[in-house]
């Protein structure tokens, strides 16, 4: 297939070109600076921006001989440092935007291919932060939306790519929950703490975390671009959620490093304000439902084998070299 892939230079946009490279599609890459863009040979790389993008833009035309589009674009919900950001007023607005803007134009363009040359399947990033906080819940694609901030931003953000089912294109909404892996804020964020000796669980740590790898939310992408049944939402997410609590321990325990000193609920709340309520102490039981039903097999299953592949895997960004012990659950 030919794949357009906007957001294609991100965390989760360069591994997965790299996949769609490797599995022998052609792929072309949107980005705002695309002479920044680190990216394969065979990636062609053409320069977009949401705001000024019309009918005569080369990536239009450029998108009228692609069979599918995957939409990652928007700006990050934790503002891509090592430690989460602020929402201020404008940053939230920015949130909004990036991702709105985006997927509309996306959408816009499809309207504006001729039927016989349109895409027939459009993947569009979203998140679980869709099913807002919700305790012991458990949730799958079915369940209904939250209504706080995040919640309330991932089903405007849904809502613009649905409108490109009209057009008689296969849409697929991707709840992607916290992804694992080297470069990752989670990740890195919890491997710091437990190096420095004050790993711990953040707040009462019994809030659920619906992690899943890097590699197999790049195997959701794929599969969803092969499975001609699936459509609509579709959490991105690995087959058993844990408590808060078990990330910073099963880390500790392979790193062999102290993870008894927590961050209380008020000191992030303090450090991080809205975003401490949404993104760390929210607590969300998410299940990939239709990924079992339609015969994904997970490479990594358990926190465990993801943690221990991780610690194990070749740095990109140079981690501490401690010894490391395989842990099993």
């Amino acid at each position: 297939m030919n794949i357009l892939v906007a957001g294609g230079s991100g965390f989760l946009g360069h591994p997965l070109c790299t996949a769609l490279v490797d599995g022998g599609h052609g792929v072309t890459v949107l980005s705002r600076r695309p002479e920044r863009v680190r990216s394969a040979p065979e990636v062609e790389l053409l320069a977009w921006d949401p705001a000024h993008s019309g009918p005569d833009s080369a990536w239009v035309q450029r998108l009228r001989e692609m069979d599918a589009v995957i939409n990652l674009a928007g700006e990050n919900l934790a503002g891509g440092g090592p430690l989460p950001s602020r929402w201020s007023p404008g940053a939230k607005a920015k949130l909004r935007t990036s991702r709105l803007q985006s997927t509309r134009v996306v959408v816009q363009a499809l309207g504006s291919t001729p039927p016989e040359r349109r895409p027939h399947v459009m993947i569009n990033a979203s998140a679980i932060g869709y099913y807002g906080d919700r305790g012991d819940e458990i949730m799958t694609e079915a369940s209904s939306a939250g209504t706080d901030f995040l919640a309330t931003l991932c089903a405007d953000w849904e809502a613009a790519a649905v409108e490109a089912e009209p057009l008689g294109v296969r849409v697929v909404r991707l709840r992607t929950g916290v992804v694992l892996d080297r470069g990752g804020m989670a990740a890195d964020l919890l491997t710091l703490a437990s190096w420095l000796g004050v790993g711990g669980r953040l707040g009462s740590g019994r809030q659920w975390w619906s992690w899943i790898h890097r590699a197999d939310v790049i195997g959701l992408i794929l599969h969803a671009l092969h499975t001609e049944p699936l459509h609509g939402a579709f959490n991105a997410v690995g087959p058993a959620p844990r408590r808060m609590a078990d990330f910073p321990r099963v880390l500790g325990q392979l790193l062999t490093r102290p993870s008894f000193m927590p961050a209380p609920s008020f000191a992030l709340r303090l450090a991080f304000g809205e975003v401490a309520d949404t993104l760390l102490l929210a607590s969300q039981r998410v299940l990939p439902n239709l990924a079992e039903e339609t015969g994904y097999e997970f490479h990594y299953a358990t926190l465990e084998q993801a943690l221990q592949a991780i610690v194990t895997s070749q740095p990109g960004v140079p981690w501490p070299k401690l010894p490391v012990r395989k842990v099993r659950r």
